[in-house]
């Protein structure tokens, strides 16, 4: 079994690296950052239904795909570290507010029960019943209908990630936190070492295979694989709420605009979508617009400050799919990246694609979509920040 190496300590690269040493591989991971600052822990953990069927479009076969991993691997994190990720069917209602907009949400209808999930149209009054703390909104006319998905799911990310982790390390993965890649080592079409300094210190470190899944960092470090993979960093603030009752049993969802009930009592409110570059700060405007939505959505019960704020940057991409492969210039190299607002639901799918192509097994789904070098006419830093914009303006409709 080869020596694998993979660089990005997220989602992405700690799923890649439970699913190879959970084969045999021995696994080194590099982590820039800590489990905190991860894009994947900075995200709501909203998982909307993805029932398989053939023809599926690629990124929704690896959703599909990915969604029925989760399940297992719900189920087998929680016998290996005692950890409860949270995965659970709790539904959600997807709302508008907008005469204008019906045409939309009813073609959303039609496509949900295309694709074989359960989908309920509901008029004011329908949502009202199915969420009674969403009446007032309902007799305001901030909410004038939607639909239900009974089947969207939700869990929790930072629960998640430190059982993917506990698990990793159970396995015999040697995790370095602060590890900061200076340079990669190429020679005759194959990677040879890294350059790396942990905490500060300078080492080499070599591998037999290498997995660049280093999330939006991962573009400028596949330039030195001789690749250009636009992961370009779409940042995304939340805000979480400590209400004095929990009021919601589902998701709600109004365009971009979501609230994440918590068992504990918590809400969740988000998120935005800024193309800001590398900033992870949050911004006073931006939390202030959410805990409107929270007030307009909610009434009084959401008028409260939140108790936490924070902001993840997803690896944006130019044509809505990730890259998942071998690197054309490095046999040895591949890449798992680009996954956009996706990552954490397409994290088991991902894992299982990458160890099997390292491994040379076919997969369940076919990988050629997601080729790294797969050819892109619009490709490029604009074509990522066009996609975005495209993102937002049709979530802002509803």
């Amino acid at each position: 079994m080869p020596d694998c190496c993979i660089i990005g300590g997220g989602i992405i690269g700690l799923s890649v690296a439970r699913e190879l040493a959970g084969r045999g591989h021995a696994v080194r991971v590099l982590s820039r950052d800590s489990r905190r600052d991860t894009a994947s822990w900075a995200a709501a953990g909203i998982f909307p239904p993805a029932p398989w069927r053939e023809g599926l479009p690629p990124g929704e076969a690896l959703t599909a795909w990915s969604d029925r991993l989760h399940r297992e691997w719900a189920r087998d994190l929680r016998a290996e570290t005692g950890i409860d990720t949270g995965l659970e069917s709790c539904g959600g209602l997807h709302l508008t507010g907008s005469e204008s907009a019906r045409p939309r949400l009813d073609a959303e209808v039609r496509e949900w029960l295309v694709r074989g999930a359960a989908c309920e149209p509901l008029d004011g009054r329908g949502v009202a019943e199915c969420e009674p703390a969403l009446a007032g909104a309902v007799d305001r006319g901030t909410v004038i209908g939607g639909y239900l998905l009974p089947e969207e799911m939700q869990m929790r990310p930072p629960r998640h990630l430190e059982a993917l982790e506990r698990s990793c390390l159970g396995r015999g993965v040697t995790l370095l936190r602060d590890a900061e890649v200076d340079s990669v080592e190429v020679d005759r079409g194959r990677v040879t070492g890294l350059k790396v300094r942990v905490g500060g210190v300078s080492r080499s470190l070599p591998a037999d295979v290498y997995v660049l899944a280093a999330g939006a960092w991962s573009g400028g470090l596949a330039d030195a694989l001789g690749l250009r993979v636009e992961t370009r960093p779409i940042r995304g603030q939340i805000a979480l709420l400590k209400l004095p009752r929990q009021v919601l049993a589902r998701v709600v969802n109004r365009g971009l605009d979501y609230l994440v009930p918590r068992q504990d009592g918590s809400l969740l409110v988000g998120s935005t979508i800024e193309d800001a570059g590398f900033d992870r700060s949050t911004v006073d405007a931006a939390i202030e617009r959410l805990l409107g939505v929270a007030r307009d959505l909610l009434g009084d019960i959401a008028a409260t400050r939140p108790e936490q704020a924070w902001a993840g940057l997803r690896p944006g991409s130019a044509d809505g799919l990730p890259s998942i492969g071998r690197t054309p210039a490095c046999d040895n190299a591949y890449v798992a990246a680009g996954h956009f607002r996706a990552g954490l639901h397409q994290s088991t799918g991902t894992a299982v694609l990458v160890a099997d192509m390292i491994e040379g097994r076919p997969s369940a789904i076919d990988p050629a979509p997601f080729r790294p070098d797969r050819p892109r006419s619009d490709a490029g830093p604009d074509a990522v920040a066009a996609y975005v914009a495209r993102a937002a303006a049709e979530a802002a409709g509803n």
